[in-house]
């Protein structure tokens, strides 16, 4: 069936809603822990987990470009999980992590800023103007994670096929709707070359990834597009020697059948300020 991602605000009662189309489902439910699970098989360590998971990357210097790879390890291992299928992603951008792809229900859980208040400080037994805090910062890293690696604005509704509204809605109704959803007839066409997507889709990202770890890039100004194995690679870099890395780079994956360089190199010089 139908691949789901969830987009959610703290405090609305996602987490519940998730488990429990995930049980009704039968599906393979993704989060932090899940991801944790199995992030030392991608070479993650739970100190790397916490300072780049659902954290707008940067790639100024060195170490920034190896966070910003270590964030696409853990999109890989959403990847290969929805390769897997049935299975619910959610949060960590997956909504856009695979666009494109019609076989994908991409659902996002809202409520009013102080109902979430009051019910994230209810169930951990905390002050409300903690959990205001909470809250409040919760948004602004997501919407940034968002805004920063997708550029997309996080509560834009058209990026979701069903929004729901806690305050609105019970539990018991949203979890009945969500699985209803899922058996639609469109979805389940959808599927047809689904796998290959995603196969592009994880090669992409695992050319970006190698790029970021390389040494001899400085500058990351480049797109990179997968169809079948066929990479192609445009944007801008440096020196005809990064250019020559990238495409070394780029050959250099396991699954990719050809690169297409598109590549130009431009002239830079730093200045300091």
């Amino acid at each position: 069936m139908a691949i789901i991602t969830i987009s959610r605000e703290m405090g609305t009662g996602a987490y519940n809603i998730a488990t429990e189309v995930a049980k009704k489902l039968k599906y393979t439910f993704v989060d932090g822990n899940k991801i944790a699970e199995v992030a030392d098989k991608y070479g993650l360590t739970k100190d790397i987990l916490e300072r780049v998971d659902e954290k707008p990357p940067v790639y100024i210097t060195a170490e920034d470009r190896l966070q910003a790879a270590n964030l696409n390890m853990i999109e890989l291992i959403l990847l290969d999980f929805a390769k897997a299928g049935n299975v619910i992603l959610y949060g960590r951008g997956c909504q856009d992590l695979l666009k494109g792809m019609g076989n994908v229900l991409r659902l996002r859980i809202i409520a009013p800023f102080e109902e979430r208040v009051e019910r994230f400080a209810e169930r951990e037994w905390i002050d409300p103007d903690l959990a205001h805090e909470y809250i409040r910062k919760s948004d602004h890293q997501r919407a940034g994670f968002i805004h920063f690696y997708f550029d997309r604005n996080w509560n834009d509704p058209l990026a979701y096929d069903m929004v729901f509204n806690t305050s609105m809605l019970s539990e018991e109704a949203i979890v009945d709707a969500i699985v209803a959803a899922v058996k639609d007839p469109k979805l389940k066409d959808a599927e047809a070359g689904a796998k290959q997507m995603i196969d592009d889709i994880i090669l992409a990202k695992k050319i970006e990834t190698e790029l970021l770890r390389s040494g001899k890039i400085e500058s990351m100004h480049l797109k990179i597009f997968v169809c079948n194995g066929k990479a192609h690679l445009s944007g801008h870099l440096h020196s005809e020697e990064e250019l020559e890395e990238a495409v070394a780079i780029a050959n250099s994956v396991p699954g990719v059948t050809k690169v297409v360089n598109e590549l130009q190199v431009v002239a830079f010089k730093r200045v300091k300020v």
